[in-house]
């Protein structure tokens, strides 16, 4: 046998240990890792647009807060870029060698966490017998108006993604959530003509 050696005959690397850091943080760095220098701002925009779609929608508050843990840290550095006259200089931030390294490590060996579903259409859906029956498809109708909004949202995002290399895996996630409110879309339209049974009264 090989041992713990590669096909060349060399040691495979160990692995640094990944530190302790709450998956927001994680997620805020891993922004960072794609090179650019960016401002909290940024870092609201670009999660906006590619992270609230799949999994986590920050405040400014908590952007503001993570970018400090991660300087302090040590896996991002900062300095101050003078604007125009009138406005305000603005903070950026770059990830450092360290938090590359760091962002890597867990990437390929955090644990995954199973996807935890809290879907209040269908808490509400549970407790139809409560509602008036207009008022239970106005619900689910709503809620598929919200996921083909979040379907053209993605799809749009995915098409301008296109353009940079350096999202070609940011795409392949936007391309899934495309497809997971067509999912949404369709499942409330089959919720819809389930709650009419079938003699089109409601069960």
């Amino acid at each position: 046998m090989a041992d713990e050696k590669t096909d060349a005959g060399r040691e495979s690397p160990e692995l640094p240990e990944s530190p302790g850091l709450p998956a927001t943080s994680w997620a805020v760095l891993g922004l960072l890792s794609f090179g650019r220098e960016l401002s909290g701002y940024d870092v609201k925009k670009w999660a906006d647009r590619s992270l609230g779609l799949f999994y986590w929608s920050p405040s400014f508050s908590q952007i503001y807060s993570e970018l400090k843990r991660l300087e302090k840290a040590g896996f991002a550095a900062s300095r101050l870029v003078a604007s125009e006259a009138g406005s305000r200089d603005k903070r950026v931030y770059l990830i450092t060698g360290a938090g590359l390294a760091a962002v890597r490590t867990w990437a390929r060996t955090a644990p995954l966490d199973p996807p935890v579903l809290k879907h209040g259409p269908m808490l509400r859906l549970w407790l139809g017998h409560l509602l008036e029956p207009d008022r239970m498809r106005e619900i689910l109708t709503a809620h598929r108006a919200y996921a083909e909004s979040m379907r053209l949202r993605a799809e749009a995002d995915a098409a301008d993604a296109a353009a940079n290399e350096a999202w070609a895996y940011p795409r392949l996630t936007l391309t899934w959530a495309e497809r997971y409110y067509a999912a949404e879309r369709d499942l409330a339209d089959a919720m819809l003509a389930d709650i009419e049974g079938p003699t089109g009264e409601r069960p």
